[in-house]
């Protein structure tokens, strides 16, 4: 135990569209929860991650540095870490539990602060991203008018129709799961106002093909903490602390030379190498939902169904739904709730395994979740446990 990663708090701001609040307050609104919930103060705090850290090019992107939040709180870090090139957003948790594991920290604060609603509500305060050239990764996407990841996901998920099947139908599972779990949670009233039906879905305008609106994760402006503490430090907390039993994390390439199937698939199988856990003891899964395809790819990719058997296992919902199986998404995703950047899922599934999850949580004593994040290029993964 006192080499273990633990989950000890858990905090989100207020989640919306173009929002008033600063970037800043969003972000001590989460932390002050998270400390609340862990029962730590911030004296006790010395570590602080996050994902990408501070981007100065995109600030609605990533408006917060980790540089900043330990000056704001007067916090007396030890260990601190911010960067982008990762795998995938839910790895800032995963190194900062490798931080405690090894003694660099007791308690870490990992945050994610999104503000690309308010942000394009304000253009003067926050600059629209520009480029005058085309480098890096951006040569395989800006000259065809691909740099939205709708492009990049799309072009996998068309090729499981073709491949294996799929339909729209059964795609558009993941929308309507989301958006009945999104009614039933408080933080998701800003983007989820109403129920959604599957002829509206069908209906809905196409964004690139296959995906229509309901298919794409809405710009939101929000804060979500997570709280990692050492095992050993787990005598200084008051909440009900859910281990880090596994992470996992890939990186592929950016460039349309992409191979058969996403990063996802070999973080989810590197994932049930790292425990002794086994898919049929998971009793929730959050998966990343930019894009409704990826929770199928998840599905695939972390040995729930068969490769290329992922839109079969959701068809009809009933697998997925909250009294399910295999209960999807539970806070409403991305799709739901609001891109939160993958922090969300993390969040619920601490939410699920400790109760506390009101009219959304899911029935029997849930003990075991997976959250994850990417999907496409890139994607990380955690098993969590209470245990």
């Amino acid at each position: 135990m006192a080499r273990e990663a633990y989950i000890s708090g858990v905090g989100q701001s207020e989640v919306g569209v173009r929002l008033a609040r600063s970037p800043m307050g969003l972000t001590k609104d989460a932390i002050m929860e998270a400390l609340a919930d862990a029962g730590l103060t911030i004296g006790q705090i010395d570590g602080v991650a996050s994902y990408p850290g501070k981007s100065h090019g995109y600030l609605g992107f990533s408006p917060v540095g980790v540089d900043e939040v330990i000056e704001q709180f007067g916090i007396k870090a030890r260990w601190h870490f911010g960067g982008g090139e990762i795998p995938a957003q839910l790895s800032a948790i995963a190194i900062a539990a490798d931080a405690v594991r090894n003694g660099h920290a007791r308690h870490v604060i990992c945050f994610r602060t999104v503000y690309e609603a308010a942000a394009m509500a304000r253009p003067d305060e926050f600059p629209a991203l520009r480029r005058d050239t085309v480098e890096g990764y951006s040569q395989w996407t800006a000259p065809y008018f691909a740099i939205s990841a709708a492009c990049w996901v799309a072009h996998t998920a068309m090729r499981q129709m073709k491949r294996h099947g799929m339909t729209r139908e059964q795609l558009a599972q993941v929308a309507l799961n989301a958006n009945r779990n999104a009614l039933l949670n408080p933080r998701a009233g800003n983007i989820t106002k109403k129920p959604l039906t599957l002829d509206e879905y069908m209906a809905a305008r196409p964004i690139t093909s296959p995906f229509c609106l309901y298919d794409c994760d809405r710009f939101s402006d929000a804060s979500t903490v997570v709280i990692v503490s050492a095992g050993d430090a787990l005598d200084e907390v008051s909440a009900n602390p859910v281990r880090i039993a596994a992470t996992a994390g890939s990186v592929d390439r950016w460039s349309w030379d992409q191979p058969d199937y996403m990063a996802s698939y070999p973080t989810g199988k590197e994932l049930w190498t790292k425990t002794d856990y086994k898919p049929k003891d998971v009793d929730t899964v959050q998966f990343y939902d930019g894009f409704a395809f990826f929770p199928i790819g998840w599905l695939e990719a972390l040995g729930f169904c068969d490769i290329g058997e992922g839109h079969r296992f959701i068809e009809g919902g009933t697998r997925i739904a909250r009294d399910g199986e295999l209960p999807l998404n539970t806070g409403g995703g991305q799709l739901g709730a609001g891109r939160l950047h993958g922090f969300g899922f993390a969040h619920e599934a601490v939410t699920q395994l400790r109760g506390k999850a009101g009219a959304r949580q899911i029935p029997g004593d849930p003990r075991v979740a997976v959250a994850t994040s990417g999907g496409g290029p890139l994607a990380a993964a955690l098993l969590l446990a209470r245990d």
